[in-house]
């Protein structure tokens, strides 16, 4: 087989085979196949696309290129949930605590971030002395065990979608849907998980910009976990505001803590139990979304939604005494109050830039050799849609260095107002799979 021939083949929009798929893989995670030609190929996709068949396999090859997670050894059903991340995005800290509690089994495998917010990781290792490095022992004891865990990637997981990004990324060929939705999905796959549920997120602050781009990746994500043998559905949610009222590590673990006492904001709230629902579905622990709602409501009353991210950072050797008192998790030197400079119904909030302005604050990361601050971030007090006079509060700044004048008015330019009523956007939009 000449690759060649493969690229000719894609460059006249033809659709690749099974063993042609399956050899450009191997070439790529053994180096038999220059980068050159897996770039001209790439281009060819970006270009021509592939079909639902091809993306399957595609995310298939990618996944057996290095390790997979054999969870069959833990009984009952394994869930997985993945979001396509967005700013605020604490969901999974609050969201495994509440499913896990109405004994659904939650392995979960996340990264880090890299742009204008930490990933869970980042916003797990707030917390003082949790271990996101398990072993795949220490990681399906702990699911057996207590039925949640959240780490990061163990072992060689999918080596081939890491060289393909590499190269994805300097050669303007990521923004491409066969190829996001085998990458996502490959890692997801690995992860050894029955049923997986994707969050993915559209609007400013997004992945996916529009609503139909959002679907088009979702359709191509689930077309993949069922092709092979996984439950897999997606909820379309909102990202044209901040998730929740908190953007920054520790703020963020407070504020999941709050919410699985049943504490949380209305919007962040509402996304768990939609997703929850799904999940307990998925995992045959609730027959219907009303049977779920009561289960989980049940967790968050009775406490014991609050019990299992305790018993959580316990197993993984946090310290539990930051969860009970989270005036204990990490505190910036500075707090400032941002009142509003306008009148007016809160028309728009410009969540990426805001993201952007936690990054500067030290809350994110602008290349992988930066560090996190832990303390710092943000919270605000206004959702579009509010009504604002001047002098309100809109945010609560968290920082260990003094503001500078730009950082503050590129603050204000995050905000926009309108004389006329606005009406709140529903966080979750639509329901796929």
């Amino acid at each position: 087989m000449r690759f060649l021939d493969i690229i000719e083949k894609k460059k006249n929009k033809l659709a690749l085979t099974d063993e042609e798929i399956q050899f450009w893989i191997d070439g790529v995670t053994n180096d038999t196949i220059p980068d050159y030609q897996t770039s001209s190929l790439l281009m060819a996709i970006v270009l021509n696309g592939m079909d639902e068949k091809e993306t399957a396999k595609l995310a298939e090859a990618m996944m057996n290129s290095g390790d997979v997670l054999d969870l069959s050894g833990i009984p009952g059903i394994k869930s997985d949930k993945h979001s396509t991340g967005g700013v605020g995005d604490k969901t999974s800290l609050a969201l495994g605590a509440m499913v896990a509690a109405c004994g659904l089994k939650v392995a979960k495998m996340s990264g880090r971030g890299l742009g204008h917010t930490g990933g869970t990781l980042d916003k797990l290792e707030s917390i003082e002395g949790f271990n996101i490095f398990l072993t795949e022992d220490q990681f399906k004891k702990q699911v057996s065990e207590i039925g949640l865990s959240i780490i990061g990637q163990t072992g060689e997981l999918v080596p081939a979608d890491k060289k393909l990004y590499a190269l994805r990324d300097v050669t303007a060929t990521v923004n491409s849907i066969p190829l996001i939705a085998s990458s996502i999905m490959s890692k997801k796959l690995a992860s050894g998980s029955n049923t997986i549920l994707l969050d993915v997120k559209y609007g400013e602050g997004a992945f996916m910009q529009t609503i139909e781009d959002a679907k088009t990746l979702a359709n191509a994500m689930i077309s993949i976990g069922n092709r092979l043998g996984r439950n897999t559905m997606a909820m379309i949610t909102d990202m044209n505001q901040p998730l929740g009222n908190t953007i920054g590590n520790a703020l963020e673990v407070e504020e999941a803590i709050e919410t699985v006492k049943g504490n949380g904001p209305k919007d962040f709230t509402e996304l768990c139990m939609c997703a929850g629902e799904i999940m307990l579905m998925q995992g045959k622990i609730a027959n219907s979304k009303e049977e779920a709602r009561k289960m989980l409501q049940e967790a968050i009353s009775s406490g014991k939604a609050f019990e299992k991210l305790l018993q959580m950072v316990e197993y993984q050797g946090g310290n539990v005494e930051q969860i009970k008192n989270t005036k204990l998790l990490p505190q910036a030197k500075f707090v400032t109050e941002m009142k509003s400079r306008e009148a007016g119904y809160v028309e728009h909030i410009h969540s990426q830039q805001l993201g952007i302005l936690a990054m500067h604050l030290g809350a994110g990361r602008a290349t992988k050799e930066d560090s996190i601050n832990y303390a710092v971030g943000l919270r605000m007090n206004s959702k579009k849609g509010d009504k604002i006079e001047t002098g309100d509060l809109l945010c609560t700044v968290y920082h260990d260095e003094e503001l500078k004048q730009e950082w503050i008015e590129n603050f204000y330019k995050t905000f926009s107002f309108t004389d006329n009523k606005v009406d709140p956007i529903p966080i979750v939009e639509e329901i796929l799979g």
